[in-house]
């Protein structure tokens, strides 16, 4: 069965509540306040089925006092019955209203004259006139404009035929998106704890199912589902839900929050978009504080003109920067409407184009990126988010920033030849230009290593990491590596194919005259700096030298101005072999050893670590 949300607009007692209500047998008026002033103050819900299509109403109020309950109530709507009583024509909040479901993107709807029993036959022709002149140039032109009346039932036949004419050419809404579900009200039942009800934007929800909170990031759990007031275990997109909720007290909830799908999205307080002012506002300046509205949720706002505007003329559209004083969530092509702090009336709206807070530096074309957002296919806006990001981006991230599915994304990158697919560990986009540029310089980076250390077999893959590639993710690393043939890894070392440590004659005899010294010193091995003072040659040399010899394992490292020759190392694993399971002290071994304590403790501590010998309070024992 399809599932569409019919929204009311329309001036202040212009007889809403009553179509409705005529249409279904369900007044939406629920507050005590609302039946004894006879005004719609708060947003009031009912359904119909017409043939194999079920009609959600949200019925909103008219009073300029309410309009932003009117607003948090229309964002989910497919069409729209835009009521004018035929006896009062087209007023105030005709007119507002009117604007708010131009912005919100709503592209169909029915005009409906109420109160037609109220005038004669030339007073509504008039009437139809004047509402076919108002909304021409606009989504209702050529609209089906119905007269009514709720009191006597004339014209409600032809208004459900052509509310299912008009139903019926509602694309669906995305059931195989991310779930999403804006609350529009909160309260709790008596033994079921917190309700929440919205209109499902996308995807689906199923009872059992864990569910995230936005902006407070709260995992809840679903514990129960109504549709249209009837029990269900899943709800679809386009369904006005009622949701159960465990783990959340009433007052942890309130209306303009969002359900989604858990650890998906995150919330935002930085939206570029595209912004229209409407002909009837003042010019809007730049940093104009605003009330921001968009699904359910009102929040104080700044708005920012990204072209260097000081202002947008009335009827004008811009790129705008909206700096929200609270986190929403909000995605790419979330509509929404902004209204002045004083007086509060509509000025104007839009789309979101981005939530990613790009920043945005001298000499950046504003226009030229939020243009490729708001009208370029999936693939350039994929591309564009990838380029902007130091790295490249995983599925998840972007899934974020554009609410696609996995399958839609990996289908525009391969269709983008600016990208390259990464599959380790998971899916990794990056841009291509990047990717060989990046791989080039640690080619280059190497070629300076080795000029400038010629006799070090390779540079440490973590320098090199540390030097080309911060904060990128290890992985990144690897797959730059190894798209080039010419790196070689040889453990932790890296270095080009080809590079081999070649010995000048001086540093030949200076390798064999710093080996030798700590071979004829035996275990009592003289200090490091010692050694290599005599070597011959200058202190760099020297230093790479003695790091030759520790890598050949001709010299082993016991301590930091510790080395010893490896025969000296075999000859004491020698002895300790001897002693096998033998439990022994510091003072045997020098006794054993010949060595002062100076060499005895770190020469121990070295055999720890090779587990020649475990340590055991004050003793050792030979493994």
């Amino acid at each position: 069965m399809r599932n569409i949300i019919v929204g009311t607009a329309g001036h202040i007692d212009h007889g809403k509540t009553a179509l409705v209500k005529a249409l279904t047998g369900i007044d939406t008026d629920r507050l005590a306040e609302e039946k004894r002033r006879g005004i719609s103050i708060d947003l009031g819900f009912a359904h119909l089925e017409l043939d194999d299509v079920s009609i959600g109403f949200v019925d909103v109020p008219g009073h300029e006092r309410f309009v932003k309950n009117m607003l948090a109530g229309v964002g989910g709507i497919d069409l729209v019955l835009f009521v004018i009583a035929a006896d009062e024509s087209i007023k105030p909040q005709t007119r507002e209203h009117f604007d708010i479901c131009r912005l919100l993107g709503i592209r169909r709807g029915i005009v409906v004259l109420t109160k037609a029993d109220l005038v004669d036959a030339e007073v509504l022709d008039l009437v139809r006139l004047e509402a076919e002149e108002f909304v021409a140039g606009s989504f209702l032109e050529g609209a089906p404009v119905v007269a009514v009346s709720s009191a006597s039932g004339t014209g409600l036949g032809d208004l459900r035929a052509r509310l299912l004419e008009t139903a019926v050419s509602v694309p669906p809404k995305d059931a195989e998106g991310f779930f999403r579900l804006p609350i529009d009200r909160v309260f709790s039942m008596k033994g079921f704890g917190t309700v929440v009800t919205g209109t499902l934007l996308s995807g689906t929800v199923a009872r059992e199912q864990e569910v995230e909170l936005h902006p407070a990031s709260q995992r809840l759990r679903v514990r129960g589902i109504q549709v249209y007031g009837r029990p269900a275990d899943r709800a679809f997109a386009g369904q006005r839900t009622a949701l159960n909720l465990a783990g959340a007290e009433p007052s942890e909830l309130a209306r303009g929050m969002v359900l989604a799908e858990p650890g998906r999205f995150r919330s935002t307080q930085v939206v570029d978009s595209v912004f229209e002012l409407l002909s009837s506002a003042r010019p809007l300046k730049h940093r104009a504080p605003v009330h921001f509205h968009s699904g359910a949720a009102e929040v104080p706002a700044e708005v920012r003109w990204l072209d260097g505007s000081t202002a947008l003329d009335p009827g004008g559209q811009s790129y705008a920067r909206i700096l929200l004083r609270e986190p929403l969530l909000l995605m790419p092509g979330d509509r929404f409407i902004v209204r002045m702090f004083s007086p509060v009336v509509t000025i104007g709206g839009g789309m979101v184009l981005d939530s990613g807070g790009y920043r945005y530096r001298k000499g950046d074309n504003a226009r030229e990126r939020l243009g490729v957002l708001a009208t370029g296919p999936v693939d350039a806006r994929v591309a564009l988010l990838v380029r902007e990001s130091l790295h490249g981006m995983g599925l998840p991230e972007l899934i974020a920033r554009t609410g696609l599915r996995e399958r839609r994304l990996l289908e525009a990158v391969s269709s983008q030849p600016d990208l390259l697919l990464l599959a380790h560990p998971d899916p990794w986009v990056v841009n291509r230009s990047w990717f060989d540029q990046s791989a080039a310089r640690l080619v280059e980076a190497l070629q300076v290593f080795h000029r400038e250390n010629p006799l070090l077999p390779g540079m440490p893959k973590e320098q090199l990491r540390s030097g080309e590639s911060p904060g990128a993710p290890a992985f990144l690393l690897d797959a730059l590596l190894a798209s080039r043939r010419e790196i070689v890894a040889d453990s932790d070392l890296l270095r080009l194919a080809g590079h081999s440590v070649a010995l000048k004659e001086d540093e030949e005899r200076a390798a064999a005259a710093i080996e030798a010294a700590f071979e004829r010193a035996g275990l009592a091995v003289p200090s490091v700096p010692e050694v290599l003072g005599k070597s011959g040659v200058e202190p760099a040399r020297a230093r790479s030298l003695l790091q030759m010899l520790l890598r050949e394992r001709r010299l082993a490292r016991a301590g930091e101005d510790l080395v010893f020759h490896a025969s000296a190392i075999a000859s004491l694993r020698a002895l300790l072999a001897d002693r096998r399971g033998q439990r022994f002290t510091v003072p045997m071994f020098k006794e054993w050893t010949g060595v002062s304590r100076k060499y005895a403790i770190p020469l121990l501590e070295f055999m720890d670590r090779e587990r020649v010998t475990r340590r055991q309070g004050d003793e050792r024992v030979v493994l």
